[in-house]
């Protein structure tokens, strides 16, 4: 059960506006509207949430994977929805849903999200599904470095996060299994980890912008040439800043760039005006972000390396990237074989166009809740 499907580039619009059940209106998507000035929409979301439910798990002498202790990793998690108890007194309706690098579940509690997946009739109704939203390890409110440790803060990685969140889905929710996982970029890592390390433990998981390869190419080398910028500033200090380095507020218009579809910057930077004001906000995107934080979430992805074992999954994957992602070059044509390697697995590449956004249409499932519904719809009926 393996497909592939490209849609030409021209053909998008009318194919989101006419065929995603759960997308943004022809109206919404065209040019001038609310969703199409909003193209500079910052990449981590600030303020929190107040629809969620929100709570912290405590983990006491948590030992990473690179030997170091901390005595005591606090992951903060938000929940939507009820849990459900079959006849055996088990929750049976969890899904649990993973941000992106440098943001925290909060982000994924948008209205956008809630509207476009949460929302009655929606792929994850909230009247049907319970919703977690952890902030993995260095993100959010979880412990990360700029609660005070700084650079002496353990140096974690992915698999941390992934053995952090089983944790509080078994210790602190009770759960021992879910119905689902989506993730999108380092969730998305995280849900492909998921699938080889606990097998049996959830129906189906839905990888969103992400490859099961190691971190690579254009993916690892503006990684490492934002670390260096942070890194080589001298008001970095190394790690002892009293305010945000020049190095990280200079660099991150270029991250910013990196996120988004050349198709949509060629429309919203038409002349030198536009890059100029597109320069000045993502600098003011980049100053409440902490440096050390965002080095140690870049980093993290060193220990990132499922392609070995991609046979062994056994649950359904529903994988989906987007053709104007520049950190997961369509070009590289590598998808195919790798999901050919997956016994139950499933590849959508979604064709970008001048109304989407590049990696970062992961922010805006409204582009793409229909997959999101056709994953669910294939996991079968809920026991």
């Amino acid at each position: 059960m393996k497909f592939r499907s490209v849609g030409p580039v021209s053909g998008v619009v009318v194919v989101l506006a006419s065929v995603m059940v759960h997308a943004a209106s022809p109206q919404s998507m065209e040019k001038g509207t609310p969703m199409q000035q909003n193209t500079i929409a910052s990449p981590w979301q600030a303020v929190r949430n107040d629809g969620a439910a929100e709570s912290d798990a405590m983990f006491k002498n948590y030992r990473f994977r690179d030997g170091e202790i901390l005595p005591e990793v606090r992951i903060h998690y938000a929940t939507l929805g009820t849990p459900h108890r079959n006849d055996s007194g088990q929750i049976d309706n969890a899904v649990l849903v993973v941000h992106w690098t440098g943001s925290d579940g909060n982000a994924l509690l948008s209205k956008n999200y809630k509207d476009a997946l949460f929302a009655p009739g929606k792929p994850l109704d909230v009247s049907r599904y319970f919703l977690i939203f952890p902030d993995n390890v260095g993100h959010g409110l979880s412990s990360k470095p700029s609660d005070g440790l700084r650079v002496r803060f353990p140096k974690y990685g992915y698999g941390d996060m992934v053995d952090l969140q089983y944790r509080l889905l078994t210790q602190q929710l009770g759960i021992k299994h879910l119905r689902a996982i989506l993730g999108m970029s380092m969730g998305g890592m995280n849900a492909w980890q998921w699938a080889e390390s606990h097998p049996d433990f959830m129906d189906g998981i839905m990888p969103v912008v992400s490859m099961p390869i190691p971190v690579s190419g254009r993916n690892l080398l503006w990684r490492r040439i934002v670390i260096n910028s942070i890194q080589s500033d001298p008001e970095y200090k190394a790690g002892d800043y009293s305010s945000p380095p020049a190095g990280w507020i200079k660099i991150f218009p270029l991250m910013r760039m990196m996120l988004d579809g050349v198709p949509h910057l060629q429309v919203i930077v038409p002349d030198q005006a536009g890059a100029d004001g597109f320069i000045a906000d993502a600098e003011k995107q980049a100053m409440p972000t902490d440096a050390n934080d965002i080095l140690y979430s870049l980093r993290s992805s060193s220990d990132y390396n499922p392609e070995a074992e991609l046979h062994s999954i056994k649950t359904i994957v529903y994988a989906l990237n987007f053709s104007d992602d520049e950190f997961n070059p369509a070009e590289l044509q590598n998808m195919d074989g790798l999901i050919a390697k997956v016994p139950r697995g499933r590849f959508y590449l979604q064709a970008g166009s001048e109304q989407s956004f590049g990696h970062l249409t992961m922010a805006h499932p409204e582009l793409w809740a229909n997959h999101v519904a056709e994953f669910m719809q294939s996991l079968g009926p809920e026991k």
